[in-house]
Protein backbone atom coordinates (compact mmCIF):
# COMPACT_ATOMS: atom_id res chain seq x y z
CA UNK A 1 0.00 0.00 0.00
CA UNK A 2 1.26 3.45 -0.86
CA UNK A 3 1.73 5.61 2.23
CA UNK A 4 1.70 9.06 0.65
CA UNK A 5 -1.29 10.93 2.07
CA UNK A 6 -2.42 8.05 4.28
CA UNK A 7 -3.33 8.67 7.91
CA UNK A 8 -1.35 6.50 10.32
CA UNK A 9 -1.89 6.05 14.06
CA UNK A 10 1.17 4.82 15.95
CA UNK A 11 0.71 3.85 19.59
CA UNK A 12 3.61 4.02 22.01
CA UNK A 13 5.25 6.53 19.70
CA UNK A 14 6.97 8.63 22.36
CA UNK A 15 10.08 6.40 22.31
CA UNK A 16 11.65 3.23 20.98
CA UNK A 17 10.08 1.33 18.10
CA UNK A 18 7.00 3.55 18.07
CA UNK A 19 9.00 6.76 17.78
CA UNK A 20 11.21 5.36 15.02
CA UNK A 21 8.13 4.12 13.17
CA UNK A 22 6.37 7.48 13.40
CA UNK A 23 9.42 9.16 11.89
CA UNK A 24 9.73 6.54 9.14
CA UNK A 25 6.04 6.78 8.21
CA UNK A 26 6.28 10.55 7.98
CA UNK A 27 9.30 10.26 5.67
CA UNK A 28 7.22 7.91 3.51
CA UNK A 29 4.56 10.59 3.16
CA UNK A 30 2.00 9.59 5.78
CA UNK A 31 0.15 11.95 8.09
CA UNK A 32 1.03 10.61 11.52
CA UNK A 33 -1.04 10.55 14.70
CA UNK A 34 1.43 10.15 17.56
CA UNK A 35 0.14 8.37 20.67
CA UNK A 36 2.05 8.25 23.94
CA UNK A 37 1.78 8.64 27.70
CA UNK A 38 4.58 11.14 28.28
CA UNK A 39 3.42 14.65 27.23
CA UNK A 40 6.87 16.07 26.59
CA UNK A 41 8.22 13.21 24.48
CA UNK A 42 4.94 12.64 22.63
CA UNK A 43 4.62 16.28 21.66
CA UNK A 44 8.28 16.36 20.58
CA UNK A 45 7.72 13.43 18.20
CA UNK A 46 4.52 15.00 16.89
CA UNK A 47 6.39 18.21 16.10
CA UNK A 48 9.13 16.24 14.38
CA UNK A 49 6.65 14.58 12.00
CA UNK A 50 4.32 17.60 11.66
CA UNK A 51 1.65 15.36 13.12
CA UNK A 52 -0.85 15.32 15.97
CA UNK A 53 -0.13 14.20 19.53
CA UNK A 54 -2.73 12.00 21.23
CA UNK A 55 -1.97 11.46 24.91
CA UNK A 56 -3.27 8.58 26.97
CA UNK A 57 -2.58 5.42 28.96
CA UNK A 58 -3.92 2.32 27.21
CA UNK A 59 -4.31 0.40 30.47
CA UNK A 60 -7.72 1.93 31.24
CA UNK A 61 -10.94 0.04 30.38
CA UNK A 62 -12.13 2.69 27.90
CA UNK A 63 -8.71 3.93 26.77
CA UNK A 64 -8.61 2.18 23.41
CA UNK A 65 -12.16 3.27 22.57
CA UNK A 66 -11.34 6.86 23.50
CA UNK A 67 -8.12 6.84 21.46
CA UNK A 68 -9.95 5.45 18.43
CA UNK A 69 -12.54 8.22 18.58
CA UNK A 70 -9.94 10.97 19.00
CA UNK A 71 -7.80 9.60 16.18
CA UNK A 72 -10.68 9.47 13.71
CA UNK A 73 -11.74 12.99 14.69
CA UNK A 74 -8.43 14.47 13.50
CA UNK A 75 -8.63 13.57 9.80
CA UNK A 76 -11.93 11.74 9.57
CA UNK A 77 -10.28 8.34 9.16
CA UNK A 78 -7.30 6.16 10.06
CA UNK A 79 -5.76 4.18 7.19
CA UNK A 80 -2.87 2.54 9.05
CA UNK A 81 -2.65 1.34 12.64
CA UNK A 82 0.72 0.44 14.14
CA UNK A 83 0.10 -0.98 17.61
CA UNK A 84 3.51 -0.53 19.19
CA UNK A 85 2.67 0.41 22.78
CA UNK A 86 3.68 -2.28 25.23
CA UNK A 87 4.53 -3.15 28.81
CA UNK A 88 7.35 -5.54 29.62
CA UNK A 89 7.90 -7.64 32.72
CA UNK A 90 10.85 -9.92 33.43
CA UNK A 91 10.39 -11.94 36.61
CA UNK A 92 9.49 -15.47 37.74
CA UNK A 93 5.76 -15.88 37.23
CA UNK A 94 5.22 -16.88 40.86
CA UNK A 95 6.43 -13.43 41.94
CA UNK A 96 4.15 -11.45 39.60
CA UNK A 97 1.52 -9.36 41.37
CA UNK A 98 -2.14 -9.48 40.23
CA UNK A 99 -2.02 -5.76 39.39
CA UNK A 100 0.96 -6.41 37.11
CA UNK A 101 -0.97 -9.16 35.32
CA UNK A 102 -3.93 -6.86 34.76
CA UNK A 103 -1.86 -3.98 33.45
CA UNK A 104 0.33 -6.01 31.10
CA UNK A 105 -2.59 -7.87 29.53
CA UNK A 106 -4.57 -4.63 29.20
CA UNK A 107 -1.81 -2.81 27.32
CA UNK A 108 -0.18 -5.65 25.38
CA UNK A 109 -3.23 -7.68 24.37
CA UNK A 110 -6.62 -6.12 25.11
CA UNK A 111 -5.88 -2.57 23.92
CA UNK A 112 -4.52 -3.61 20.49
CA UNK A 113 -7.52 -5.87 19.92
CA UNK A 114 -9.90 -3.06 20.83
CA UNK A 115 -8.07 -0.61 18.59
CA UNK A 116 -8.33 -3.03 15.68
CA UNK A 117 -12.03 -3.52 16.40
CA UNK A 118 -12.56 0.22 16.39
CA UNK A 119 -10.58 1.05 13.24
CA UNK A 120 -10.84 -2.03 11.03
CA UNK A 121 -14.49 -1.60 9.90
CA UNK A 122 -13.68 1.79 8.39
CA UNK A 123 -10.69 0.36 6.52
CA UNK A 124 -12.78 -2.49 5.13
CA UNK A 125 -15.53 -0.10 4.08
CA UNK A 126 -13.04 2.11 2.23
CA UNK A 127 -11.36 -0.90 0.62
CA UNK A 128 -7.84 -0.16 1.79
CA UNK A 129 -5.78 -0.01 4.98
CA UNK A 130 -3.20 -1.86 7.00
CA UNK A 131 -2.78 -3.03 10.59
CA UNK A 132 0.63 -3.73 12.11
CA UNK A 133 0.81 -5.47 15.47
CA UNK A 134 4.21 -5.38 17.15
CA UNK A 135 4.62 -8.82 18.64
CA UNK A 136 7.76 -10.60 19.83
CA UNK A 137 9.77 -13.74 19.25
CA UNK A 138 8.73 -14.55 22.84
CA UNK A 139 5.19 -15.08 21.57
CA UNK A 140 6.38 -17.87 19.26
CA UNK A 141 8.91 -19.60 21.48
CA UNK A 142 8.27 -18.63 25.12
CA UNK A 143 10.97 -17.10 27.28
CA UNK A 144 11.98 -18.07 30.81
CA UNK A 145 11.14 -15.28 33.21
CA UNK A 146 8.71 -13.65 30.78
CA UNK A 147 5.74 -16.02 30.83
CA UNK A 148 3.09 -13.32 31.07
CA UNK A 149 4.62 -11.15 28.34
CA UNK A 150 5.07 -14.19 26.07
CA UNK A 151 1.45 -15.22 26.63
CA UNK A 152 0.17 -11.75 25.68
CA UNK A 153 2.27 -11.66 22.52
CA UNK A 154 1.21 -15.20 21.58
CA UNK A 155 -2.41 -14.15 21.92
CA UNK A 156 -1.79 -11.14 19.70
CA UNK A 157 -0.08 -13.39 17.15
CA UNK A 158 -3.00 -15.83 16.85
CA UNK A 159 -5.51 -12.97 16.83
CA UNK A 160 -3.70 -11.44 13.85
CA UNK A 161 -3.58 -14.73 11.99
CA UNK A 162 -7.30 -15.27 12.47
CA UNK A 163 -8.31 -11.75 11.43
CA UNK A 164 -5.97 -11.89 8.44
CA UNK A 165 -7.97 -14.84 7.11
CA UNK A 166 -11.16 -12.80 7.42
CA UNK A 167 -9.64 -9.90 5.48
CA UNK A 168 -8.94 -11.83 2.27
CA UNK A 169 -10.17 -9.83 -0.70
CA UNK A 170 -10.96 -6.68 1.30
CA UNK A 171 -7.89 -4.66 0.35
CA UNK A 172 -6.86 -4.44 4.02
CA UNK A 173 -3.60 -6.02 5.21
CA UNK A 174 -2.48 -7.37 8.56
CA UNK A 175 1.15 -7.76 9.65
CA UNK A 176 2.77 -9.16 12.77
CA UNK A 177 6.28 -7.91 13.48
CA UNK A 178 8.41 -10.31 15.52
CA UNK A 179 11.54 -8.59 16.85
CA UNK A 180 14.08 -10.07 19.18
CA UNK A 181 16.00 -7.77 21.50
CA UNK A 182 15.74 -4.12 20.46
CA UNK A 183 18.00 -1.40 21.80
CA UNK A 184 15.30 0.71 23.50
CA UNK A 185 14.41 1.76 27.07
CA UNK A 186 11.73 -0.98 27.03
CA UNK A 187 14.31 -3.66 27.77
CA UNK A 188 15.62 -1.67 30.73
CA UNK A 189 12.24 -0.72 32.18
CA UNK A 190 10.94 -4.31 32.19
CA UNK A 191 13.54 -5.37 34.81
CA UNK A 192 15.36 -8.71 34.88
CA UNK A 193 18.18 -9.63 32.55
CA UNK A 194 19.68 -6.76 30.58
CA UNK A 195 19.92 -7.02 26.82
CA UNK A 196 23.07 -9.01 26.10
CA UNK A 197 25.20 -9.78 23.08
CA UNK A 198 23.28 -12.90 21.94
CA UNK A 199 21.03 -12.16 20.26
CA UNK A 200 22.66 -8.85 19.49
CA UNK A 201 20.21 -5.98 20.06
CA UNK A 202 18.98 -4.30 16.89
CA UNK A 203 18.25 -0.59 16.71
CA UNK A 204 14.62 0.61 16.57
CA UNK A 205 15.18 2.24 13.19
CA UNK A 206 15.75 -1.20 11.70
CA UNK A 207 12.42 -2.39 13.07
CA UNK A 208 10.70 0.77 11.81
CA UNK A 209 12.10 0.21 8.34
CA UNK A 210 10.77 -3.34 8.37
CA UNK A 211 7.34 -2.08 9.43
CA UNK A 212 7.16 0.45 6.59
CA UNK A 213 8.33 -2.21 4.14
CA UNK A 214 5.72 -4.68 5.39
CA UNK A 215 2.95 -2.15 4.85
CA UNK A 216 4.17 -1.37 1.34
CA UNK A 217 4.51 -5.05 0.40
CA UNK A 218 1.56 -6.40 2.44
CA UNK A 219 3.65 -8.96 4.30
CA UNK A 220 1.96 -11.22 6.83
CA UNK A 221 4.91 -11.35 9.21
CA UNK A 222 8.41 -9.98 9.63
CA UNK A 223 11.17 -11.41 11.85
CA UNK A 224 13.91 -9.06 13.05
CA UNK A 225 16.60 -10.26 12.70
CA UNK A 226 15.45 -12.86 10.18
CA UNK A 227 17.57 -15.68 11.60
CA UNK A 228 15.38 -15.74 14.72
CA UNK A 229 12.81 -17.61 12.66
CA UNK A 230 15.05 -20.65 13.21
CA UNK A 231 14.10 -20.72 16.90
CA UNK A 232 10.44 -21.24 16.01
CA UNK A 233 11.38 -23.95 13.51
CA UNK A 234 13.45 -25.80 16.13
CA UNK A 235 10.57 -25.55 18.60
CA UNK A 236 8.15 -26.98 16.04
CA UNK A 237 10.34 -29.81 14.69
CA UNK A 238 12.26 -30.82 17.83
CA UNK A 239 10.31 -29.66 20.89
CA UNK A 240 12.40 -31.82 23.23
CA UNK A 241 15.66 -30.19 22.15
CA UNK A 242 14.08 -26.77 22.27
CA UNK A 243 12.79 -27.41 25.78
CA UNK A 244 16.24 -28.42 27.00
CA UNK A 245 17.80 -25.32 25.49
CA UNK A 246 15.07 -23.10 26.94
CA UNK A 247 15.54 -24.57 30.42
CA UNK A 248 19.29 -24.11 30.18
CA UNK A 249 18.84 -20.51 29.10
CA UNK A 250 16.35 -20.02 31.93
CA UNK A 251 18.93 -21.20 34.45
CA UNK A 252 21.38 -18.64 33.08
CA UNK A 253 18.73 -15.95 33.50
CA UNK A 254 18.13 -16.88 37.14
CA UNK A 255 21.86 -16.98 37.86
CA UNK A 256 22.39 -13.52 36.34
CA UNK A 257 19.49 -12.18 38.38
CA UNK A 258 20.96 -13.65 41.53
CA UNK A 259 17.96 -15.98 42.02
Amino acid sequence: MQLTGRVALVTGASSGIGRATALALARAGAQVLVHGRDPGRTNEVARSVAGTALLGDLAGPTAAHDLTARAVDVHGRVDVLVASAGVGLSAPFTSVEPSEIDRLLAVDLVAPIRLVRGLLPGMVERGYGHVVLVGSVAGRTGVAGEALYAAAKAGLDVFAESVRSELAGTGVGMTVVLPGVVDTPFFVDRGGRPAGRVPRPVNPERVAGAIVGAIADDRAEVWIPRWLRAAAVVRSLTPGLFGRLARRFGERVRIRRGG
